[in-house]
C-alpha cells in the first residue's frame, strides 16, 4: 500500500496550481490515497497550509436524504448532526476553529478567511445551493476551485448551484419542508424546498469539456487521482450548456 505525508500532499497541491489565497472546496476519498500518515488530519493540515491564512477551505458536510419530503422534514442541529460526505469532512467540522453553515441538508464548514463570509447567510437559502450559499458563494471569487480528491464528478456539489440557476425542472422536489433548526440550544423552523433525487446525473459528461477549455488540472497523489477545477468556469460552461440542453447533465 502507497505511503503519503502531509508534506508530499501539500507539494502536489502547490504543483497542481493551489496557491496561497486561494479559496477552495474539497470533495475527498481518504481511504483513495493508499495510506496517509497522520490520517484525515494531515490531509487537512496539508490543505490549510497551501491556501495559508489568506485563503479558506470549504467542506460539503451533508445532511440530506432521499427519505426527507415536505411530509418528513429535516431536522438539523449544525453542532451534533453528522454528515455523511466522508472522514475528512466530519473531522474538519468538529475542529474548534470551523464554522458550519446552518442549512438542514446541504450545510458546508470552512475554515479561514473567508469561513464566515461563505457560511453566513446559507439558513436564507430556500434552496439548497442558491447564489448566498457557500457552493454559490466560492463561485463567484476568481481563485475559486473545486478540489476532487480521490472521488469523481458525481460528488461536485456546485453542480446543483448550475442546476438552480438554470431552474433545473428535475431539481427541487415540489412544495416546502417545515425544517427544524438548532440555533444557539433553541429549536427553530424554517421553510425550504428539498433537493429531488429521482433523476438519474452523469457529472462526468462535463469533464472533456472541461479538460478542453483548461479548466481542470489533473495529478496524482499516492493512489489517489486528483483534479482541481477552477469553480467559475464550472458555473459558466455547465450553464451555457443547459440553456442549451436542460437535460445535460441528466442520464437518460
Amino acid at each position: 500500500m502507497t505511503t503519503v505525508t502531509a508534506d508530499q500532499i501539500r507539494t502536489r497541491l502547490q504543483r497542481l496550481g493551489l496557491s496561497t489565497g486561494s479559496r477552495v472546496l474539497v470533495h475527498s476519498s481518504l481511504s483513495s490515497f493508499g495510506h496517509v500518515e497522520g490520517g484525515a488530519d494531515a490531509i487537512i493540515d496539508a490543505l490549510l497550509e497551501t491556501v495559508g491564512p489568506d485563503g479558506t477551505v470549504v467542506v460539503p458536510t451533508l445532511t440530506g436524504s432521499e427519505f426527507l419530503s415536505p411530509d418528513n422534514p429535516p431536522t438539523f442541529d449544525p453542532d451534533n448532526s453528522p454528515c455523511w460526505t466522508g472522514r475528512i469532512p466530519e473531522t474538519f467540522r468538529k475542529r474548534p476553529e470551523a464554522i458550519r453553515s446552518l442549512h438542514p441538508t446541504h450545510s458546508a464548514a470552512a475554515i479561514g478567511a473567508d469561513a464566515e463570509e461563505l457560511t453566513s447567510d446559507h439558513t436564507f437559502s430556500i434552496t439548497p445551493c442558491d447564489e448566498v450559499s457557500p457552493y454559490g458563494k466560492l463561485a463567484q471569487y476568481e481563485n475559486g476551485y473545486v478540489l476532487l480528491l480521490g472521488v469523481d464528478y458525481e460528488s461536485v456539489t456546485v453542480f446543483h448551484h448550475v442546476e438552480e440557476l438554470a431552474g433545473s425542472e428535475y431539481h427541487m422536489q415540489k412544495g416546502f419542508a417545515k425544517a427544524t433548526l438548532s440555533v444557539g440550544g433553541e429549536e427553530i423552523q424554517r421553510r425550504y424546498m428539498l433537493h429531488s433525487y429521482g433523476t438519474p446525473r452523469d457529472f462526468a459528461v462535463m469533464e472533456p469539456v472541461f479538460i478542453d477549455r483548461g479548466i481542470q488540472q489533473m495529478t496524482q497523489i499516492g493512489d489517489s487521482q486528483v483534479r482541481l477545477i477552477h469553480a467559475q468556469g464550472i458555473v459558466r460552461t455547465t450553464l451555457q450548456c443547459l440553456r442549451a440542453d436542460p437535460r445535460t447533465l441528466c442520464e437518460d
